[in-house]
């Protein structure tokens, strides 16, 4: 989707689908930073106290969920207003 848009933004002198494009790559960044963050968190809690790990894993889990939702969320949201 990205692509196309971006493709789309270089044939038209329509800038504004040269915002939406930076909005969606920068709202994908953002997730796969916060759920690479949660990840990082969650495997250091998991090595320094490994009878916590399933309790971990799941809440990591629904964060990921969350912020993955958000995610979709505001691309879904870009899409419209393209």
């Amino acid at each position: 989707m990205l692509l196309s848009v971006l493709l789309q933004a270089a044939n038209t002198t329509d800038y504004s689908s040269i915002g939406i494009a930076f909005a969606i790559a920068i709202t994908v960044i953002g997730a796969g930073l916060g759920i690479s963050k949660i990840a990082s968190s969650a495997m250091e809690s998991m090595a320094r106290q490994p009878e916590v790990a399933p309790d971990l894993r799941m809440s990591m889990i629904i964060a990921a969920a969350f912020i993955e939702g958000v995610a979709l969320f505001a691309i879904v949201v870009s899409g419209f207003i393209l």
